[in-house]
């Protein structure tokens, strides 16, 4: 059997690395796809369909997109569900001596789209990361953009049913899980029913009970914004943190500056709604066409800024049920509204 040729050969060794997601392929002025890659790409985006001599008998399938335009076509195949490895050229072509250096510079996923164009700018696009152990959960939630990061864990009784309540408070773009979620086919079955989201399976490996790690990079707080110093009852909390962080950096392959704060809160301290409470509620989105008109979050949004606007959507999704909280909250929301009226 013939060999391909050098740069085919390249490719496939990137693409090996990256089983899961479309290869964004840079060459010249384009990205191009090959193989299942292109068929798929070609289905899902409705481009044309070519090929390309690899050094086989049979040309390789390919298509490709400008790659000045290729975010639109990157935020359709996320929107559908795939996730898209863009592999760079390193070097300038006219000075390269043999093949041009290419290598994976970001892998985007739907929980790590960071691009405004690609985001409602009042909403928070949430990557959830979930811990299994037993019958315990460790939990971790993060948007890339804002630099949100909660964590939390849970021990008490019926746990999955308080895990369910968590991804309906969330409704995360993308869960990533350890290996002992991920084989548990029934709970990831019905996570699957409730919410349509992309599901990863990372390796236990990456969810570390590293609590002197996480201190020396991260500060960690409650969700009132007080330090805290003892960790130790937290192990699945920051087991589950460990996991979503290294994952992010793997698919975003660059540092995080932004992301310096873990908060971890009590799960107890909100009113547990489950998603089929939140949909009849409509408390953020009509069950009908899941549009924000007509909900009480669109009749309560005044809010003039983006950060407002994913604040006031938290504190609905998220209600508390302490009166003590309740006061607090709304005693800082009449401040905000005088100092708006000034």
């Amino acid at each position: 059997m013939a060999e391909y040729s050098p740069m085919m050969q390249h490719y496939l060794d990137t693409k090996e690395q990256y089983k899961d997601c479309i290869l964004f392929y840079r060459l010249g002025d384009f990205y191009e796809m090959f193989f299942e890659d292109a068929q798929t790409a070609s289905r899902e985006l409705e481009i044309t369909l070519t090929g390309r001599d690899c050094g086989q008998e049979e040309r390789a399938p390919m298509c490709g997109v400008p790659y000045h335009a290729a975010n639109m076509y990157i935020a359709k195949l996320i929107e559908k569900g795939y996730k898209v490895a863009i592999c760079e050229q390193l070097e300038d072509p006219k000075a390269a001596k043999g093949i041009v250096k290419r290598d994976v510079i970001r892998v985007v996923t739907p929980g790590t789209l960071v691009e405004d164009n690609l985001l409602e700018e009042k909403k928070n696009n949430y990557i959830m990361s979930i811990y299994k152990q037993g019958i315990f959960f460790g939990i971790a939630v993060c948007d890339i953009s804002t630099g949100d990061f909660l964590t939390s864990q849970i021990k008490e009784t019926n746990n999955f049913a308080k895990l369910l309540d968590e991804i309906a408070r969330y409704y995360p773009a993308e869960i990533v899980v350890n290996e002992m979620m991920y084989s548990s086919s029934e709970e990831i079955g019905k996570i699957k029913e409730r919410i349509d989201c992309y599901i990863s399976n990372v390796e236990d490996i990456k969810f570390k009970f590293d609590i002197e790690k996480l201190k020396e990079r991260y500060k960690i707080e409650n969700d009132s914004g007080e330090e805290i110093k003892e960790l130790a009852d937290k192990e699945f909390a920051l087991a589950a943190s460990n996991g979503l962080l290294e994952y992010i950096m793997q698919t975003q392959k660059v540092e995080m500056e932004h992301l310096n704060i873990i908060k971890i809160y009590n799960i107890t301290k909100y009113m547990a709604l489950d998603i089929s409470a939140r949909r009849n509620l409509e408390l953020i989105e009509r069950m009908k066409d899941k549009s924000k008109r007509g909900t009480l979050l669109w009749v309560l949004d005044k809010t003039c800024t983006s950060m407002g606007g994913r604040m006031l959507r938290r504190w609905i999704s998220d209600p508390l049920i302490d009166v003590n909280e309740i006061n607090r909250k709304t005693r800082c929301s009449k401040r905000i509204k005088i100092k708006y009226d000034a």
